[in-house]
């Protein structure tokens, strides 16, 4: 079984999806929990969410594997991306609920962490390297969407119910502020709009990928939009997708992405 699944597109877009997956090796699995099996933590349904993707001719990149194999919006390293706040790390031992994943003799060791970074981590950011090199020479400028979701309410990061929309760009440094700009002018200016509360750069800044491959001065722009599950989606198990408020945020979604590809296309455009 792969790592990813890949589509390539023919415009200057990639929309990375790298907590989508739901799959768990027998080997590791053997080795959860079975609240790990519940799988609660996974960016549900954002495939077909984002299923305007192909019609708008975007590249996208999702991953095969859940995110308590490893994480693959997390550095290598397991360097933390808020420092001084709770954050779940590349192979996580714990839920967002604070439900231990493994029992305390079976959590992975480091050799068993190394491993799937090579089996499962590299080859999602090999194919993301690769795509956006592809598209940079094709074009000159790429942009990077990295698509997420969560649940609407998680006491472990923050307070209070998440607002619907939550846009991260590393404070501007992943992307042009004229792209942040486009999306904001979007938000102002869509009837679809209306209906979902936003921020930019709160809670969610954007995770590794934004910030790693978001290289403004190099004319890659890359975004985190971190949604809330409740705007699309059951939030309780098991999780089923509502169709009736997709198909209430889908033009949205379709109108933000494609501001910024007139963005990066008007003059002006290219860092």
């Amino acid at each position: 079984m792969t790592a990813y699944h890949f589509q390539q597109g023919s415009v200057p877009l990639l929309i990375s999806m790298p907590h989508v997956g739901t799959s768990i090796p027998d080997d590791i699995a053997a080795q959860m929990l079975p609240v790990a099996h519940e799988k609660a933590d996974t960016d549900w349904h954002l495939r077909l969410l984002y299923n305007m993707a192909a019609e708008l001719g975007a590249s996208t990149l999702a991953a095969e594997y859940s995110r308590y194999v490893i994480d693959l919006n997390r550095s290598s390293d397991n360097a933390n991306l808020y420092p001084g706040q709770d954050t779940t790390g590349l192979c996580p031992v714990d839920t967002f609920a604070k439900q231990p994943l493994y029992a305390a003799e079976k959590l992975p060791t480091e050799a068993e962490v190394q491993r799937r970074i090579t089996t499962y981590w590299q080859p999602y950011h090999q194919q993301l390297q690769q795509e956006l090199q592809r598209l940079l020479k094709l074009h000159g400028s790429v942009i990077v969407w990295d698509a997420h979701s969560i649940a609407s309410m998680v006491p472990r990061f923050f307070e209070g119910k998440l607002p619907d929309l939550n846009f991260g760009t590393a404070d501007q440094h992943s992307c042009d502020p004229g792209m942040q700009t486009a999306i904001a002018n979007c938000l102002q200016q869509s009837v679809h709009a209306k209906a979902y509360s936003h921020i930019f750069n709160g809670r969610f800044k954007g995770g590794f990928i934004t910030r790693n491959y978001g290289k403004p001065a190099h004319n890659i722009h890359a975004v985190q939009l971190e949604m809330s599950q409740c705007i699309y989606m059951n939030e309780a198990a098991p999780y089923a997708y509502r169709p009736d408020l997709a198909a209430q945020v889908q033009p949205l979604l379709q109108q933000l992405l494609q501001a910024c590809l007139d963005w990066n296309t008007t003059p002006g455009g290219i860092a």
